[in-house]
């Protein structure tokens, strides 16, 4: 895979808001599963399936613990977080209003 591909796909498992709101939990330390469930709402297989996917995608790391697994951020996701952070402040209202993806999105005609 090329710098693109490779681009795509990181971007490709930062794009779901539950994803993002795990993401968002885990830059302050690390999490139970229990602990992500309790603070967004998701159920417990739901959490499961997101963080199994953000690991697999090598965005957090997990480490059991007895029963239980722990999950951080990755080396280099809070600096990749603080980069877009920094663009949002700039940019941000552009951003939600992209006609493609933001608030302003096209509607498709029925």
């Amino acid at each position: 895979m090329d710098a693109v591909d490779l681009r795509t796909v990181l971007f490709h498992g930062l794009s779901d808001p539950s994803r993002q709101r795990i993401i968002d939990l885990l830059r302050r330390g690390s999490l139970r599963v229990t602990d992500v469930v309790a603070a967004t709402g998701l159920s417990q297989p739901n959490a499961s399936t997101h963080l199994a996917c953000l690991w697999e995608c090598g965005l957090v790391e997990r480490e059991r613990r007895g029963r239980e697994v722990h999950y951080w951020l990755a080396d280099g996701v809070e600096g990749l977080l603080a980069v877009s952070d920094t663009l949002l402040e700039r940019a941000g209202e552009r951003i939600i209003s992209c006609p493609n993806y933001g608030r302003g999105r096209r509607r498709d005609a029925a």
